[in-house]
C-alpha cells in the first residue's frame, strides 16, 4: 500500500488508522501471523496501531499484546499470566529516557556513577535473561533518546555527572549485551529522534497529556523503525537492486553526452554528490544485497558508463545488466525470472516519475523510492529499511559472485544437450549433516527468506534452531553444495520430529540458486537414510499452499510419496514407507556426511 511506504504521511496514517487496516485485511494476502508483545514504559496504545499497519503492509498479520502503562518489568519478572498465556513470538521492550530509574546527580564520584550505571544495566539484564530463559523467543530493546536538557552545557557528554554521558555509556552497554546475545536487537531511537529532530521527538506536552514519550507525529518513525526489524526477522527483506543509469548513477545521458561528459568524480559537486551515491549502493553488496542494471541505453554505452574511470560501480559488481530498449517491466521480470527471485524481492531506482510510475502498475510488488534530486537519494533508500539487518552470515558478502556463478553454470547449460552431462560436468560436492553451530545463524537466516522452496511455510529463530539442534527428537539436516563454479553456501535445511514409528517433517527449504541440480535428492537420501538408523518405518511430509511457493505443489509426488489426503485449501499430506532396500536418488553428487 503506497500510503504506508517510505516517505509516509504520519498524521494521515494516525487519522486513516481504522479505514487502512480494514483494506489491508480485505485483500487475499496471505499473512505470516505472529504474536507480538509490546511492553512499554509509557503509553504505547497508537504504537501498536501503527505497528500493526506496517507490519500487515510487509505480509506480516500480528496479534499483539500490550502490557499496562509502565509494567513492563514486572510483566516478566513477576510472570503475568496474561503474557505467559500469549505466549509471543517476539517482544518489543518500548522504553525510553523517562525510564531511566535513577540519574546520576551533580558532583557524584565516578564510582558512584558507575555503581548507578551497573544498577541500571542490571534491571534490564534481569529481564532480558527471563524472557530468554521462558519464552525463548527474539527481543527488541529501545536504546535511549538524548536528554531534552543539558544542565553541564557541552560537559554533560564528558563530565561525571552528565546525563548525555550517562545515556551513551548505557546505550553502549545495551550494544554490548546485543553483540553477546542472539534473538536480541536494538531498536536505536537515539538515531531516530536525532534524525526526526529530537525537540520535535520529545515534545514533553504528549508526556504531560498522554503519558507519550515521543509526539504523536513521530510515533509512525517509531513504529515503521520497529517493524522493519520484525519484517527483517521474519525474512520480509528486500533481495536486490535495480538500477537506472542516467541521471540515477551518474549526471547526464552517456549515449548523448558521451562517457567522457558525464557528471561522476570529484571534479564537480554535481559529480561528489553521484559518486556518494554509487559508494553507498555498491557498500550493499557487503550485506548480500544482489545489483542489477535495468537501463534504457545501448549495451556498449551502458558498459562504456559503469567502466567511467571515476566510478565506483564496476560492469562486475552487477549480476544482471538490462541495457536495450525494451519495456523496463520487462526486463525487470526477465531480471527476476533468470535470478528465480519473487518480482517482490526487488527495490526498482530510478530518477524518471514515468518510468516508476510504469512499474509500479505492471510489476506489482517491487518497491519503488520516490526520488527527487540525486542529494537526497541515499537518504530516501536508507530510511526506507529495505534491507534492514538482523544477521549477517558468511554467505551474504558472497551472494552476488554466487549468483554470477549461477550465470556462468547457466551459460554452460546451454552447451550441453544432455542434462545429465551437464549436472556431471559441474563436479558437484555436497556436505548434508546435522545442525552445526557455526551455521546456525545461517539457517535461521534460510528459514525466514524462502519462500518459493518451501513446504509447510514454517519460520524459526535462531533459539528455535538451537532448540531443534539440541533435542533428540527431530531429525534436523542442512546441506551446502559446492561446485567447480564456487561455493553456494549452506542451501537447503530439512527438520523433522520423531513420532511414534514416523518422521513427520515440519521443515523443507531449498535456495532456489540450487534448483533442479539433485540436491533435493541428495537431501532425501539424508533423510531416509537417518529415519531408518533411528528405527522409523514412514516420513509423512506436508504442503501448505501459499502465492509464493507453488513451484513445490507436487515435490513429495517427484520424491516417491504417495498423496494420502487434500482438504479445501490445497493442503495436502503425503507419506512414504521406507523400504529396505531403498536405492538412493542422487546421482551427480559427491557427498560427505556426519
Amino acid at each position: 500500500m503506497k500510503e504506508l511506504e517510505y516517505p509516509f504521511d504520519a498524521r494521515y496514517l494516525i487519522k486513516k488508522k481504522k479505514s487502512l487496516k480494514r483494506e489491508l485485511l480485505s485483500t487475499d494476502t496471505k499473512y505470516v501471523e505472529k504474536k507480538v508483545a509490546i511492553l512499554g514504559g509509557s503509553t504505547t496504545h497508537d504504537i501498536a496501531a501503527i505497528m500493526e499497519l506496517f507490519l500487515l503492509n510487509f505480509g506480516i498479520k500480528p496479534e499483539i499484546y500490550e502490557s499496562e502503562y509502565n509494567k513492563y518489568w514486572e510483566d516478566v519478572m513477576f510472570d503475568n499470566p496474561e503474557l505467559t498465556e500469549f505466549a509471543p513470538d517476539i517482544i518489543y521492550i518500548h522504553t525510553t529516557g523517562r525510564n531511566i530509574a535513577n540519574y546520576p546527580a551533580i558532583g557524584m564520584s565516578a564510582e558512584d556513577v558507575a555503581s548507578l550505571l551497573e544498577s541500571e544495566l542490571s534491571r534490564f539484564k534481569a529481564m532480558w535473561q527471563k524472557i530468554e530463559e521462558k519464552y525463548h523467543c527474539p527481543v527488541i530493546q529501545n536504546n535511549f533518546e538524548f536528554p531534552t536538557y543539558r544542565l553541564l552545557g557541552n560537559s554533560d557528554c564528558y563530565n561525571v555527572s552528565g546525563r548525555v554521558r550517562f545515556i551513551n555509556s548505557l546505550n553502549a552497554a545495551f550494544s554490548e549485551y546485543a553483540n553477546t546475545h542472539k534473538d536480541f536487537y536494538i531498536e536505536d531511537i537515539q538515531y531516530l529522534s536525532a534524525s526526526y529532530g529530537l525537540d520535535a521527538w520529545a515534545d514533553p506536552l504528549y508526556w504531560h497529556m498522554y503519558k507519550y514519550a515521543l509526539s504523536m507525529e513521530a510515533i509512525p518513525t517509531l513504529a515503521y523503525s520497529v517493524s522493519c526489524i520484525i519484517k527483517s526477522i521474519y525474512g520480509k527483506n528486500k533481495k536486490a537492486l535495480t538500477l537506472d543509469l542516467d541521471n540515477t548513477l551518474w549526471g547526464g545521458i552517456v549515449g548523448d553526452d558521451g562517457p567522457e561528459n558525464l557528471e561522476i568524480g570529484q571534479e564537480t559537486s554535481m559529480g561528489q554528490v553521484y559518486s556518494e551515491f554509487q559508494e553507498y549502493i555498491k557498500s550493499h553488496k557487503d550485506i548480500g544485497v544482489i545489483l542489477t542494471v535495468d537501463s534504457k541505453n545501448d549495451h556498449e554505452n551502458a558498459i562504456a558508463g559503469l567502466e567511467h574511470p571515476a566510478g565506483t560501480l564496476r560492469p562486475d559488481d552487477f549480476v544482471v545488466i538490462k541495457a536495450n530498449w525494451d519495456p523496463k517491466s520487462k526486463n525487470l521480470a526477465d531480471t527476476a525470472q533468470e535470478l528465480n527471485l519473487l518480482p517482490e524481492s526487488f527495490v526498482f531506482v530510478d530518477d524518471n516519475p514515468a518510468e516508476r510510475e510504469i512499474i509500479r502498475a505492471q510489476v506489482p510488488g517491487v518497491a519503488i523510492p520516490e526520488l527527487d534530486s540525486v542529494e537526497n537519494y541515499i537518504r530516501m533508500i536508507d530510511h526506507a529499511g529495505y534491507f534492514e539487518v538482523t544477521n549477517l552470515s558468511a554467505d551474504d558478502a558472497k551472494r552476488n559472485e554466487m549468483y554470477k556463478a549461477n550465470a556462468q553454470r547457466a551459460q554452460l547449460q546451454a552447451s550441453f544437450a544432455d542434462y545429465g552431462q551437464y549436472l556431471d560436468s559441474l563436479e558437484m560436492k555436497g556436505e548434508i549433516r546435522a545442525f552445526e553451530p557455526v551455521y546456525l545463524d545461517r539457517i535461521a537466516q534460510l528459514t525466514n527468506k524462502s519462500n518459493q522452496f518451501n513446504l509447510t511455510t514454517k519460520r524459526y529463530s535462531r533459539a528455535e534452531i538451537e532448540e531443534v539442534a539440541d533435542s533428540g527428537e527431530y531429525i534436523d539436516v542442512y546441506g551446502k553444495l559446492l561446485d567447480k563454479f564456487g561455493d553456494n553456501g549452506v542451501v537447503s535445511v530439512v527438520i523433522g520430529h520423531k513420532n511414534e514409528d514416523r518422521l513427520d517433517i515440519d521443515l523443507w527449504i531449498m535456495s532456489c540458486r540450487v534448483l533442479k541440480r539433485d540436491m533435493e535428492f541428495a537431501m532425501m537420501d539424508s533423510v531416509v537414510h537417518r529415519a531408518k538408523k533411528a528405527g522409523l518405518s514412514k516420513i509423512v511430509g506436508y504442503y501448505y499452499p501459499t502465492a509464493k511457493n507453488n513451484m513445490v505443489r507436487e515435490f513429495y509426488n517427484t520424491m516417491g510419496f504417495t498423496k494420502v489426503s487434500e482438504d479445501a485449501e490445497g493442503n495436502t499430506v503425503w507419506e512414504f514407507e521406507i523400504p529396505a532396500d531403498y536405492t538412493d536418488k542422487n546421482t551427480h553428487i559427491q557427498v560427505e556426511g556426519d
